[in-house]
């Protein structure tokens, strides 16, 4: 197959090719994805060199676990953009605990914390669809009050635990799993009404 060709192929087929380990269906994935998951990894860990390294370590880990993608399922844009925030994420705690004794990082942590593991009967969703539904999302999370947008943003983007928001905002952690589950909730339901 030459290299046109991949272009015209959909994100299931290049993640096909690449679980045959075609590397000129890495690099039109790349080319697809790589503006959008480095914004996302960039929201995550602001520095440029960081979010630079965390971006080709995305990469290299599609490369070497294909096989933890369910070609099955076929959620490649989901995919994708969780396994970016998981490693962004990662690495943000890896950097906030420097000097601490940290989990070691190998297959099985990557396996278990980084690789995506989604319900088989999950919707699925691409670039597309996701693009369409963007204001939609836009809109219910403006309906969430500060402190559900903060907690979220604390889980989310900055990798925190239940545990480490609780410390952080000095309230109980019951308090912290409450205020998450209502944001979680109302973003569901704002989002069902919609």
């Amino acid at each position: 197959m030459n290299s046109s060709k991949f272009r015209d192929l959909t994100d299931l087929e290049l993640m096909q090719e690449i679980s045959r380990f075609e590397s000129r269906a890495l690099e039109e994935l790349y080319d697809r994805y790589s503006p959008l998951l480095y914004t996302i990894i960039k929201k995550i860990s602001p520095n440029q060199v960081v979010a630079e390294q965390t971006l080709t370590e995305v990469f290299v880990i599609i490369w070497r676990k294909i096989s933890k993608f369910d070609l099955n399922n076929g959620n490649v844009y989901t995919w994708l953009i969780t396994l970016a925030r998981n490693k962004a994420v990662d690495s943000l705690r890896r950097e906030r605990v420097a000097g601490q004794t940290v989990q070691l990082y190998d297959d099985e942590y990557e396996d278990y914390f980084i690789i995506p593991m989604f319900e088989k009967n999950m919707d699925s969703l691409d670039f597309r669809t996701a693009f369409a539904i963007k204001p939609k999302i836009e809109k219910a999370l403006a309906k969430l009050t500060d402190t559900q947008k903060y907690v979220l943003h604390l889980a989310y983007y900055e990798g925190y635990t239940v545990d480490e928001i609780s410390d952080k905002l000095n309230v109980p952690i019951e308090t912290v799993r409450s205020k998450v589950m209502n944001a979680l909730h109302s973003l569901r339901d704002f989002l069902v009404r919609e």
